[in-house]
């Protein structure tokens, strides 16, 4: 069986997350080395088959670009690198994570985010590239207080 490995992205990386997230329809446009190093990759046998970010903004943060590749998809790899960056997030101080989707939110709401109106969304979480521009207007906005993740990670 191929082995599983998790950790944060390098600047090599870049070509390959971006590759990904193209595969998985997910915003690449302000993607740029210098934001790998807030982003966790799982690998399998070597091979890149998943990724997630984290956009840190202060005591609040912004959940971007979870994406597992369609081949590796069905082993819960998106829950791991879910896991992993949630612990990431608090270990870093953050209270509050936003996310916006346009297909997940059924998945997200699973793991503990509830839907929030854009009117309730702070400054800085507006301020960013995939909220003000990258994102639809029509996608959802979700938000989790981390304080609450623990018994809900399921």
């Amino acid at each position: 069986m191929d082995e599983t490995t998790f950790a944060f992205a390098t600047p090599a990386d870049l070509g390959a997350v971006r590759a990904l997230l193209d595969r998985c329809g997910l915003p690449t446009e302000d993607l740029e080395a210098k934001h790998l190093e807030q982003f966790l990759v799982c690998r399998l046998g070597g091979q890149l088959a998943g990724a997630i970010g984290l956009e840190v903004l202060g005591s609040l943060g912004l959940l971007r670009s979870l994406a597992v590749a369609p081949e590796f998809r069905g082993r819960r790899l998106g829950h791991a690198l879910w896991t992993r960056l949630s612990d990431e997030a608090r270990r870093r101080g953050i209270g509050r994570l936003y996310l916006l989707t346009t297909t997940a939110d059924g998945l997200f709401s699973g793991w503990g985010f509830r839907r929030v109106g854009r009117d309730v969304v702070p400054d800085a979480v507006r301020a960013t590239a995939e909220y003000s521009a990258l994102c639809p207007s029509t996608a959802t906005v979700m938000m989790m207080d981390l304080s609450e993740i623990a018994d809900q990670r399921g």
